[in-house]
């Protein structure tokens, strides 16, 4: 639930240097993740600003390429990673979209389409094993083949299985970038691309002095402010910064927050859920997900506006 009270700024000139950054450091093509709204930061913007920098894309479905208006952003091909059941060939052709495929009877259906096989070398997820490879790469014309690789071991899976076949092969995503091993013939950076950028705040509506029980759970701090975003929105209890300082989200209710401040803030001072130093990273780990997930929540808590520094 987006709040009017939250901004969300994003830095495309940030995207760009990072997306020219892993093109230059794995010397092969990069195909840019830009699933689910490139991770909350706008596919089609950040599909316009690195379109010369990369070979593709990387959605999870047809519908999404198509919100993102990729193919006429780029002309340049998208992979779809998920499921095309009932989807037909001809409009993702159209949409210049690869469907990944992991069976012969689906390879055969979406040949006109280019398809992709999808290995499965550990994931067990919308892959193909390895004893059926043969027959679908002969029955959609494949040339072509990726996997989800988590471990280096995933590419070498990768390579002893289809690597006779002389297919264009990749396996790498952000967390392998760099391991020379795993970038193959391309690499698929997603969270890579998009770290740093994104800047996430709200500001002190109320200032408190505390030193007594306060909020749902009885909470103390010395002072505190309240916020007007809440786990309506995605922020849960962690690090925040209040004018340059460190501080914490100390107790989440639906649309609001207590947050820890000094005794020099003031309302409407900013609080800084994202960004300013606050990375994806440190809110991931007091949070307990992934970085991924801290992103396309809390760039879902607001009105997007961009910037190019």
């Amino acid at each position: 639930m987006q709040s009017a009270h939250v901004q969300v700024r994003i830095d495309l000139g940030r995207i760009r240097e990072n997306a020219a950054s892993i093109a230059r450091r794995c010397g092969v093509d990069v195909i840019a993740v830009v699933k689910s709204d490139g991770y909350g930061l706008g596919a089609r913007q950040v599909a316009e600003t690195i379109a010369d920098l990369v070979s593709g894309f990387c959605v999870f479905s047809l519908s999404e390429a198509l919100a993102a208006d990729l193919w006429n952003v780029a002309r340049k091909p998208t992979l779809s990673l998920g499921p095309s059941v009932g989807i037909d060939a001809g409009d993702l052709a159209a949409a210049g979209v690869r469907p990944a495929v992991w069976t012969a009877g689906e390879a055969r259906r979406l040949c006109q389409a280019k398809p992709v096989l999808c290995v499965d070398t550990g994931m067990q997820r919308f892959a193909c094993p390895e004893q059926d490879v043969k027959a679908v790469i002969s029955a959609g014309g494949i040339d072509e083949a990726f996997t989800h690789a988590t471990r280096i071991e995933h590419v070498g899976i990768l390579r002893s299985i289809v690597g006779d076949h002389r297919l264009r092969l990749h396996a790498a995503a952000t967390s392998l970038l760099d391991e020379p091993a795993a970038r193959l013939n391309a690499v698929r950076p997603g969270l890579a691309i998009y770290r740093g950028a994104a800047r996430i705040s709200c500001r002190l509506v109320e200032v408190r002095d505390g030193g007594r029980p306060a909020g749902y759970t009885g909470f103390i701090a010395d002072r505190f402010g309240v916020i007007l975003c809440g786990y309506s929105q995605g922020l849960r209890r962690g690090p925040c910064v209040v004018n340059g300082q460190r501080r914490q989200v100390l107790e989440v209710g639906m649309q609001s927050a207590f947050v820890e401040i000094g005794t020099g803030d003031r309302n409407g001072d900013e609080v800084i859920f994202l960004g300013d130093g606050l990375a994806e990273a440190e809110v991931a780990t007091a949070w307990k997900c992934s970085e991924q997930q801290v992103l396309a929540t809390m760039t879902g808590s607001g009105m997007r506006s961009y910037a190019s520094t």
